[in-house]
């Protein structure tokens, strides 16, 4: 039987890492954002790229979409390198609006229905 906590505080998971399923890093989040209407994480916004904080790009993920790896302390996608580089972004200066425009074509990306 698999024991694992349901339950983790979010400031713990702020700078954890994100690997692929082939175990190749992608990033590590920055932040969760909860839908205060939902009362609930619905994106992990994560960083990619960049040397010492500098030129990263950030862009968040449906939460749904990670799975919390608590042996390795860190979090798996199922999303190829490649085609993270793709994935719609922002700068860490300029957030986009979070609308239901931008979380829609943020789901589609990562074929996620909410």
């Amino acid at each position: 039987m698999k024991s694992y906590r349901n339950l983790l505080a979010a400031g713990t998971l702020i700078g954890d890492k994100v690997v692929n399923q082939q175990n190749e890093a992608i990033g590590k989040i920055e932040e969760l954002m909860i839908s205060v209407d939902e009362g609930r994480v619905s994106y992990a916004v994560m960083s990619f790229g960049g040397f010492l904080g500098f030129g990263n790009k950030f862009f968040a993920v449906p939460w749904a979409t990670l799975h919390v790896d608590e042996k390795n302390k860190c979090f798996v996608i199922n999303v190829d390198k490649e085609r993270l580089k793709e994935a719609p972004g922002f700068d860490k200066d300029h957030w986009p609006d979070m609308s239901p425009e931008w979380a829609a074509e943020i789901n589609t990306f990562y074929k996620f229905t909410p």
